[in-house]
């Protein structure tokens, strides 16, 4: 079981940046994929970055590339998401997200674990 608990999230004028934190806890972690999806309303959960667990490979959504940074921290437990340069467009509900599977995958089912999601809301 992993437990994953997001922090940082907040309110923030277009090109401004956010940092998104999350603490994992349970065993395996640094073995696990880790995720940031985000849902705003009416849309679908999409995957915004993910990072396998030795950091070697990472995933980012066309909408945020250039612009968001994900990174994780084995030792800590914690994976983050820096945001800079944040649009109106980029408001969303952010959750972190972990997989036992071995490579990045797009598909939220895919995704075991999650934490309980931290609101962005960019003003224009």
């Amino acid at each position: 079981q992993v437990y994953l608990v997001e922090s940082g999230g907040g309110l923030v004028q277009a090109g401004g940046s956010l940092r998104l934190s999350c603490a994992a806890s349970g065993r395996t972690f640094s073995t696990y994929v880790m995720g940031w999806f985000r849902q705003a309303p009416g849309k679908d959960r999409e995957l915004v970055a993910a990072i396998t667990w030795t950091g070697s490979s990472t995933y980012y959504a066309n909408s945020v590339k250039g612009r968001f940074t994900i990174s994780r921290d084995n030792a800590k437990n914690t994976v983050d998401l820096q945001m800079n340069s944040l649009k109106p467009d980029d408001t969303a509900v952010y959750y972190c997200t972990a997989t036992p599977r071995p490579a990045i995958t797009t598909t939220p089912s895919d995704y075991e674990f999650w934490g309980q999601g931290t609101q962005v809301t960019v003003s224009s």
